[in-house]
């Protein structure tokens, strides 16, 4: 079978597989269509087999059709073949001592950038959000799971790892080598704006974030700050449960998030007036490049009421995964629960959504083309922070 009819194949079985998916999902309540379901998969798959124009690799066909099942989910579910799978394990259990600071998800069933750590290696190589990474090394990213390009993207320090990039806004493919190196922990960025305005910039939530938060809430309020800029834009890293540590600086009552699943059980977490440290005006700046943990903080502020989100919808991830093992040696990792804002509102699916949309001007979207895209900064010619002053400073000439 020619390379040109083998994907053909495999790609019919994965649109079919897709289809038993969605018709599993959305009928679940009723046994007898995901029956019928399976019924198409295996009329078309004697079809295949007797008629085909030549004997196809049944093998590959089925596996292809169970990546696509799994694709056909979301961007963060994925299956593993065996041999995928043993690869994931082995490399799984070898200690990283360099990373490439990238947060990735899948487009177009190729994995692609969220966005990077500042002064990362993936930063340096010029990754931005939107592009597509087509190959890493010489695996193509075609139904990779997320999971395993960040073990492609992790090893020795000085490790140069060679990358196929599609850069946003173009259709031809890049070579981009990326030299690992060891992340140090971003710190929170700060700085004091106009009048008593200042400005946070959280790069990424990990252990210590909170803490960094709380301390610097603290002290800005020491030297005389009565409003914050909370920036949240290119920050898709951490846990999620450090999203919510996060969000109980500043929310004394109601709920910050809820974690629901058809299996998993449900969760609610809700604010902790003890922990509250900044109670003053606070305008959350999120974009396409905000997801994960900075989502449930942004949903959680903006729900509550407690202060504006300014800028574009964030990219929406946040979820939870979990491992299954299958007999044969294969893995899924599917998608169990996702959170919800307040509102009810599923951040997987919905993102979050500015309560203060600010449009890209022409020369922004000009810059989104190019590869030199300016990093998030508090500079009061950004048109989000502009925006975020105007807002901040109405809301306390009204309290006064």
């Amino acid at each position: 079978m020619s390379s040109l009819t083998r994907n053909i194949v495999i790609t019919l079985s994965a649109v079919v597989f897709g289809f038993v998916a969605v018709g599993y999902v959305r009928g679940r309540s009723v046994g007898d269509k995901a029956f019928r379901a399976l019924t198409v998969y295996s009329d078309v798959l004697e079809h295949i087999q007797r008629d085909y124009v030549d004997e196809p690799n049944i093998h590959q066909v089925t596996s292809g059709a169970l990546h696509g099942l799994l694709d056909s989910l979301d961007p963060q579910s994925s299956y593993l073949s065996p041999l995928e799978y043993a690869d994931y394990k082995e490399r799984s259990a070898a200690t990283a001592k360099a990373e490439a600071g990238v947060a990735l998800t899948k487009r177009f069933g190729y994995i692609s950038v969220i966005a990077v750590l500042p002064d990362s290696p993936a930063q340096k190589a010029g990754l931005h959000l939107g592009d597509v990474v087509e190959k890493i090394g010489e695996f193509t990213t075609g139904q990779m799971a997320i999971e395993q390009a960040h073990l492609l993207l992790s090893g020795e320090p000085g490790e140069v790892v060679k990358l196929s990039v599609i850069r946003r806004g173009k259709t031809e493919p890049q070579d981009v080598e990326i030299t690992l190196a060891k992340l140090p922990s971003p710190k929170v960025v700060e700085d004091r704006l106009e009048g008593d305005v200042a400005y946070l910039r959280v790069p990424e939530f990990d252990a210590g974030t909170t803490k960094q938060l709380h301390d610097d809430l603290v002290q800005l309020e020491h030297d005389g700050a009565h409003k914050l800029i909370l920036d949240l834009r290119d920050c898709a890293f951490g846990d999620d449960q450090d999203g919510i540590a996060a969000a109980q600086l500043f929310i004394s009552s109601g709920t910050i998030t809820s974690l629901k699943g058809q299996t998993a059980a449900s969760a609610v977490s809700s604010a902790d007036p003890s922990k509250v440290i900044w109670t003053q005006p606070v305008a959350v700046l999120i974009g396409n490049g905000t997801a994960g943990p900075a989502e449930i903080l942004a949903g959680a502020i903006a729900d509550n009421h407690r202060g504006e989100t300014i800028g574009q919808r964030t990219y929406g991830v946040a979820s939870e995964q979990k491992l299954i093992q299958l007999d044969d040696g294969s893995a899924l990792i599917l998608t169990v629960a996702n959170y919800y804002t307040p509102a009810g509102k599923e951040i997987l699916v919905d993102g979050v959504t500015p309560t203060r949309e600010v449009q890209l001007s022409l020369d922004d979207l000009e810059a989104l083309s190019g590869e030199n895209l300016p990093a998030p900064s508090s500079s009061p010619s950004d048109p989000a922070v502009k925006k975020a002053i105007e807002v901040l400073q109405s809301a306390g000439q009204k309290a006064a």
